[in-house]
């Protein structure tokens, strides 16, 4: 029998042998890295695919924002499929329509059919793949074992994007014209994307328990719940503020090429490490600098992000001359750390706000819709905003987000006073309980 043979019928973890759960692992683990790169390919190569698309920087931000906009409306919803469908129907059926997308991308199409492109990249990425990871991750081990297995995908999403990601810098580098490097790039991770939908379909096994039938489709009084537990807002608007500047960094490629001349293998590369090879180590050692140093996940963030803000305003001095190329690039990848590190554990103070269990999963949808929305507006609005004042945008855009570290640190603060507030407020309750008890008695 086949190591990776797929049972007939339901299974649970135990029933599939230690070789199979850590392929389905791997799958979706690389999967969720590739999935979403013909999406982000600005990122890595912002002028090669802007010249390939024959498009401005506020259109290819326009791009961004379609994406966004469909992917907010997703969010939720992406969680009652999760409850309601196959992991197995929604990962092939996920990696198949990107795939068919991804190939009609390589046409490199007319600006409007590329923005219905992106609306539907929404849609197949997010309302069908989105739970799709985690929740397999966690079907694939017993409950004690999933932080490490999580951590574990994380290191090979990383591992992942960077190997592709190089391989994809490799295809740019080697087609001196931009529109046929970029061709051959998104026909190759079609591709991929592809035979990702074949291991999906062939190796995922119908695992018992994974649908729930009495999964609600919606419960406004849960939203009011979530929304009124102390400190989830609070939370919801530094993650806001820490998913601008996260991706508000990416317009380092851009700030690379224009002000500092350096050749475009040099900046893939760089934009890869930022992106892709800062998350092999990032997210660990935020994990264990919140868990082993400062004892909380919510300072772990303000420390982060402090480190952002100085990072931005190095950029506002640094000399615009080609010989600071070096010491732009280390910038660089410093400011991929820290906003990566405060990124990968930026949701968690809803963990450490004590959201009941029972509305976790509406606290964590409403995060990602109000986290998430930045998407909409931040590509493009600095895209726009280079268009109009070429090299002199970047030092309005590093302004910004600095802005943006400052209004997260205070929401941050905010919501550790929100979670204090809290945690009183069930002390006294704890200690009046027996005397409640007493007088009950």
């Amino acid at each position: 029998m086949s190591l990776l043979a797929k049972s007939k019928g339901e299974v649970t973890y135990k029933e599939l042998s230690g070789f199979h759960k850590w392929f389905l692992i791997i799958l979706v683990s690389m999967g969720s890295s590739i999935i979403y790169t013909p999406v982000y390919l600005k990122n890595v190569f912002y002028e090669p695919l802007m010249q390939g698309l024959g498009c401005t920087n506020a259109d290819l931000g326009a791009l961004l924002s379609c994406y966004a906009v469909a992917a907010v409306v997703c969010y939720l919803p992406s969680g009652i499929l999760a409850d309601k469908i196959r992991m197995r129907t929604l990962s092939w059926v996920g990696f198949g329509g990107t795939a068919v997308l991804t190939f009609v991308y390589a046409l490199l199409p007319s600006l409007g059919l590329l923005y219905v492109l992106f609306v539907g990249f929404g849609i197949t990425s997010i309302l069908i793949w989105w739970g799709t990871r985690f929740k397999i991750v966690r079907l694939c081990c017993a409950e004690d074992e999933y932080a490490s297995k999580i951590g574990t995908s994380y290191s090979i999403y990383g591992a992942a994007g960077l190997v592709i990601g190089l391989i994809n810098a490799a295809i740019v580098s080697a087609i001196p014209v931009p529109s046929e490097g970029i061709q051959v790039l998104l026909v190759f991770l079609g591709v991929l994307i592809a035979i990702l939908a074949v291991l999906s379909f062939v190796f995922i096994p119908n695992f018992k328990g994974e649908i729930d039938p009495n999964a609600k489709l919606f419960s406004l009084g849960e939203v009011v719940q979530a929304i009124k537990h102390p400190g989830v807002i609070w939370a919801c608007l530094a993650y806001f503020c820490v998913y601008t500047v996260y991706q508000g960094v990416t317009y380092t490629t851009p700030f690379m090429t224009t002000c500092f001349a350096a050749p475009v293998f040099i900046v893939s590369v760089v934009g890869l490490i930022r992106t892709y090879g800062i998350g092999l180590i990032a997210g660990p050692v935020a994990g264990l600098f919140a868990d082993k140093l400062l004892k909380s996940l919510s300072k772990s963030i303000l420390l982060f992000f402090a480190a952002a803000a100085v990072v931005l305003a190095c950029f506002l001095v640094l000399p615009r001359d080609a010989g600071m190329v070096v010491a732009v690039a280390a910038l660089i990848v410093v400011l991929g750390f820290v906003t990566y590190g405060a990124f990968s554990i930026g949701s968690s103070p809803l963990t450490e706000a004590k959201v009941p269990m029972a509305i976790f999963g509406t606290a964590s949808g409403i995060l990602s819709v109000i986290g998430f929305m930045p998407d909409v507006f931040v590509h493009t609005w600095f895209g726009g905003m280079i268009d109009a004042q070429g090299a002199d945008a970047f030092n309005s855009i590093f302004i910004i987000l600095i802005a943006f570290a400052v209004v997260g640190c205070f929401c941050l603060v905010m919501t550790r006073r929100a979670m204090k507030k809290n945690e009183a407020l069930e002390a006294a309750k704890a200690d009046a309980a027996p005397g409640e008890d007493a007088v009950a008695a």
